[in-house]
């Protein structure tokens, strides 16, 4: 149940003045998540982009050139337009006149707010029009006795079109009247005093009604502490996730060896150290009678589906079952044929569950899995259906872990008895984001690629130059090559990136006919497995694809990737994409293909990506540029799940919040003292509350 203290939070923003249902949906696009319309609390969590200072007062005759100005002026006459001619009113002080322009605007309103001889408070950008002044449809007049009511330091929000500056001022100040005036207070009183930090609801009122430009600087006071505050309640969130994980006994269990031993000999090449490390960790834990909850971090092409299978192996010695759950059904059936023939090689029996299987075939698995005859699962998001059951659950792994809730990570290992969870991550991630998405949470890191592989050509090119690069591709295509050619997001649309790859395939298809194919985010499951296989047996040479290939895709005798328009792509994506090359003995390139001129982010992009294939230095890299969003290939930048925290400008807080949450639980694991009360708001306002059903969890 939420806290009663919380309700007015809690209300549509259709409760607010001046929000009606014609507005709902655009305040719905602009703050609110996917499949939930907008909440007052949105609305105070959606925090301003920049500002407008109009503190500025000079007299008319001084103001300069394209300034914003707040100007004490007296009325002297209106010239109403005449056609497409705008109405301008004429206003002076001691220094000059000024003209105030207003295009289309109503004669009747315009005398009432204007009224000849009245002195008025005009705020907006002054333009020097054929050598006189003018100021048109200016942001704020009032009269004198309001001017109280002109905001001099003005916050500027994202908007969304059809919603203007004002509506949603005005909503925002709205809701910041709902926010209760007497919080209880979830920050350590040690910690508040040292840093300066006002209350909650001050905080989220210097934020909307700045004084000064400061307020609105990343590392202020007040957005350092609304920071904290979300950084806190997600770290509070993860420790109580790890604290129920171990909190239910696990199982110790009794590995032979001899089953992993089978899958290393019938591997092409020997184990890394940095694999063998990270699978002493992993039988350690699993040896352990408490449950395992460890992060796999690895580069790409370093390794972790066979580590992930070793430890399986592991799991299926001792007696239980092992399921590994991918984000996509690309991804899973990727997995399942890589790790099929090896564990058919150490007698393991294994099979793939998607949403893609019906019928009698999908009944029979699902009959498989309960019985135990199936060792290992491999599939999506079908895996936790409820009918999905296992007979002893021993080992869950979860691939690219970031793309799935916390519920889905528990849903899975709640099927088995205590069972062992790994999660891995194809996304090398700097320690602010690794605290921030996963807690405290065990890691092991593959830093080594496999023996023999080569270092990835990487080059630049201009897109100016696209005939030279599709001839030499041509070349090395007749000499047996295979390629992948990556088209480029145009904008936030699934429809324009196909419709890019599409033009893309054709132009190429000319070019090669018959061996070129095609691969992308709307096709038909069926369809982009035949797409793959076509390109793994060689019959198509040149696959083009939108980024669905980014992760998981795993073709050896690829060698060349050309990514078109590479400066609109993040840093990490870029290095997930190369690292689909580069997978076999034979010299791979990657082809960086721009079109200037460059900012100076994309030139940095670019040369980072020239000088060195290690993903951490890179994920590092893309961090400082961009904020922690792009680290994990998203799009948009801001810390992957936050709205305010930035990890490049708040790591500092991250670490202070997750000592605090440990210790916090340490004293008060229920929640139950005034601060854990208050803690348990914290919860709620940030979106953590699938947390706090684990207080009451066993």
């Amino acid at each position: 149940m939420r806290p009663p203290l919380l309700e007015p939070l809690f209300r549509p923003v259709t409760s607010l003045p001046g929000v009606g249902p014609k507005l709902a949906p655009l305040f719905d696009r602009l703050v609110a998540p996917a499949g939930r319309h907008a909440r007052v609390l949105d609305l105070l969590l959606h925090l301003p982009s920049g500002l407008i200072d109009r503190r500025r007062r000079e007299l008319v005759m001084d103001a300069p050139e394209g300034a914003i100005v707040t100007l004490e002026v007296r009325v002297d006459r209106h010239r109403p337009g005449t056609g497409r001619a705008p109405t301008r009113v004429f206003v002076q002080d001691e220094s000059g006149e000024l003209a105030l322009v207003f295009f289309r605007a109503q004669k009747q309103w315009l005398e009432k707010l204007l009224p000849v001889g009245a002195k008025r408070f005009v705020s907006g950008r002054v333009e020097w029009w054929n050598g006189a002044p003018q100021m048109t449809h200016p942001d704020h007049i009032v009269p004198p006795e309001d001017f109280a009511s002109l905001p001099l330091v003005e916050p500027v929000y994202p908007l969304t079109e059809g919603l203007s500056p004002k509506v949603l001022r005005k909503a925002i100040l709205a809701a910041l009247d709902l926010v209760p005036r007497t919080f209880p207070e979830w920050l350590d009183p040690a910690l508040k005093a040292q840093r300066g930090w006002a209350d909650f609801r001050d905080a989220l009122g210097s934020v909307h009604k700045p004084e000064a430009p400061g307020d609105l600087e990343p590392t202020s006071p007040a957005m350092s502490r609304l920071a904290y505050d979300e950084v806190l309640a997600g770290q509070l969130a993860l420790a109580m996730l790890r604290t129920r994980l171990r909190r239910r006994a696990g199982t110790a269990r009794t590995m032979t060896g001899e089953r992993r031993e089978k899958i290393v000999a019938a591997l092409p090449f020997a184990l890394t150290g940095a694999q063998t490390r990270a699978l002493q960790d992993i039988a350690a834990d699993m040896a352990a009678p408490h449950r395992m909850i460890r992060l796999l971090q690895g580069d790409v092409g370093s390794g972790k589906t066979v580590v992930a299978l070793l430890a399986i192996a592991g799991a299926v010695e001792a007696g239980g079952q092992a399921a590994l759950m991918a984000p996509t059904e690309l991804l899973a059936r990727q997995h399942y044929a890589t790790i099929a023939p090896l564990a058919q090689a150490a007698g393991l029996r294994v099979a793939v569950l998607t949403g893609r299987d019906k019928g009698k075939g999908r009944d029979q698995l699902v009959r498989a899995i309960a019985s135990g005859y199936l060792h290992i699962v491999v599939g999506t998001h079908a895996l936790f259906q409820e009918d999905v059951a296992f007979q002893d659950l021993a080992l869950a792994v979860v691939d690219e872990q970031h793309r799935f809730g916390v519920h889905q990570r528990l849903a899975l290992a709640d099927k088995g008895r205590g069972a062992d969870l790994l999660v891995m991550t194809a996304t090398p991630i700097p320690r602010t984001l690794l605290l921030t998405l996963f807690g405290d949470m065990d890691v092991s890191k593959l830093d080594e690629k496999p023996a023999g592989r080569k270092p990835i050509d990487t080059r630049t090119v201009p897109m100016e130059r696209m005939d030279e690069v599709v001839a030499r591709l041509g070349e090395a295509m007749r000499g047996g090559a295979k390629a992948y050619w990556i088209c480029p997001l145009v904008e936030e649309s699934e429809a324009s990136d196909l419709a890019a790859a599409t033009d893309r395939f054709e132009h190429l298809t000319r070019a090669f006919p018959g061996k070129v194919g095609l691969v992308h985010g709307r096709m038909a499951p069926a369809e982009k497995d035949a797409a793959m296989a076509a390109f793994q047996r060689g019959d198509t040479r040149l696959l083009v694809a939108t980024t669905v290939i980014e992760v998981g895709v795993d073709v050896p005798d690829a060698t060349i990737m050309a990514i078109e328009h590479a400066e609109r792509f993040g840093l990490a994506q870029l290095h997930q994409l190369r690292g689909r090359v580069g997978r076999g003995a034979a010299q791979s390139t990657c082809l960086l293909l721009f079109r200037g001129p460059l900012g100076d982010t994309a030139k940095a992009r670019l040369a980072i990506l020239r000088e060195t294939e290690d993903g951490f230095r890179i994920a590092e890299e893309d961090l400082r540029l961009r904020g922690g969003g792009e680290v994990l290939g998203s799009r948009q930048s801001g810390m992957q799940g936050f709205r305010i925290a930035r990890a490049e400008l708040h790591g500092g807080l991250i670490e202070t919040a997750r000592d605090d949450a440990r210790l916090v639980l340490d004293r008060d694991a229920a929640l139950a003292t005034p601060r854990g009360e208050a803690l348990r708001l914290l919860l709620y306002l940030f979106g953590r509350d699938e947390a706090a059903p684990t207080l009451r969890a066993g």
